[in-house]
């Protein structure tokens, strides 16, 4: 009976050292493809915290892709059983890290989505919490009963393996950022009709508020709902009220889209609903655009405009830098403006190149293969 509890015991021990070590590699490899979207993510923490804190958001880059390796090397190490020891000791200093830190995420909600998946996955900032508790008593148990795993390869090829999965995940972050995401999560992905997705069903369901009322009473205050607040009685006073989201609604997978001109005038359905070829070049901030980049589009708007394609830059930049960006570099192309959030949505570059037809992406990609997007006619 007791080798049989033993047995046991060692075969769930082996399983949470797999599931941790999946987990780890899931959202290593998550992050490791999208660079840049980590990085925005890293700067909502930075900056949220602020102090010391934010002026760490000029290195968030780094730190995305420090993360996403470090995932990366615990996740494969845990699995392959490469330097058991400094594996379990790194899984444990992680985990107390990490999970105090989305305890605090959970109860403060600085952001919606901690990003743990990345994009690949969204859970809530309570289900985060609850995956890294489990994690967390996992890696403690690999602590306790270090001894049971044993690696099966030699120092020297354990070593090189280390290597090869530390380059492998800087490998994977700066592939991805040099071009684009090799697996495409995001909303506007090759294929998806925009319009459709921003579409919500007639039968979707909305958002649940709960609101209380603040009343005072001689020098007393009491709060009070909907249903049984002292409408008409003159001895209450209005104080405030709270609104508390009980139950969220349908949203929409784009949701914050729009594109107006110089005159602030929303031309989102015009350009959407144009049956030929457009170009959608995006530079959500100016000031951050790679002027190469810049000049290889504006000979791209220029044959675009000989046959007859259109052709929109979109920026969330000031009308004043878009001027001096335009005289340092010297193209002609015209931009209008979109929200920074959803431009940063839209494609992982600065600028980036979107061919849609008929509001349905065809086409992404990053400044460094424009020379990809084929100009066809319309």
């Amino acid at each position: 009976m007791n080798k049989l509890l033993q047995n046991a015991g060692n075969i769930a021990l082996q399983i949470g050292r797999i599931l941790f070590g999946a987990v780890f590699v899931f959202s290593g490899f998550v992050k490791a493809i999208d660079p840049l979207g980590s990085t925005y993510k890293i700067e909502d923490y930075l900056h949220h915290f602020g102090g010391f804190m934010e002026s760490m958001a000029d290195y968030a880059f780094p730190l995305a892709i420090a993360l996403s390796t470090l995932e990366l090397i615990i996740g494969l190490n845990m699995i392959f059983r490469i330097h058991v020891d400094l594996t379990n000791v790194l899984a444990l200093i992680f985990m107390l890290i990490m999970t105090p830190l989305t305890l605090y995420i959970a109860i403060k909600n600085p952001v919606t989505d901690c990003g743990c998946f990345g994009d690949a996955l969204i859970i809530s900032n309570w289900a985060t919490f609850s995956k890294n508790i489990v994690l967390l008593a996992i890696a403690i148990l690999m602590i306790i009963y270090n001894f049971k795993f044993h690696p099966f390869l030699t120092n020297k090829i354990q070593f090189l393996i280390f290597f090869a999965f530390i380059a492998l995940g800087v490998s994977l972050s700066l592939y991805s950022y040099r071009h684009l995401p090799m697996i495409d999560f995001l909303p506007y992905k090759v294929g998806v009709n925009i319009p459709k997705a921003m579409e919500i069903p007639d039968n979707a369901p909305s958002d649940v508020y709960e609101t209380t009322f603040i009343y005072q009473k001689n020098g007393e205050q009491k709060e009070f709902t909907l249903e049984n607040y002292p409408k008409g009685d003159p001895s209450w006073t209005f104080v405030d009220q709270k609104s508390v989201l009980i139950s969220k609604g349908y949203k929409a997978p784009i949701h914050d889209f729009s594109i107006m001109n110089e005159q602030f005038d929303d031309i989102t359905k015009q350009v959407l609903s144009y049956p030929g070829n457009t170009y959608l070049l995006i530079c959500y901030d100016i000031n951050e655009t790679s002027v190469e980049g810049a000049m290889k589009a504006e000979q791209i708007y220029q044959k675009a405009k000989k046959k007859g394609i259109k052709f929109y830059a979109l920026t969330a930049s000031s009308d004043d830098d878009i001027r001096k960006f335009a005289d340092k570099t010297g193209v002609t192309y015209p931009f209008w403006k979109t929200d920074m959030t959803a431009l940063k949505t839209v494609i992982r570059a600065n600028p980036g190149l979107v061919l849609i037809k008929s509001g349905t992406v065809e086409g992404k990609w990053n400044w460094r293969d424009f020379d990809k997007s084929v100009v066809s006619a319309k």
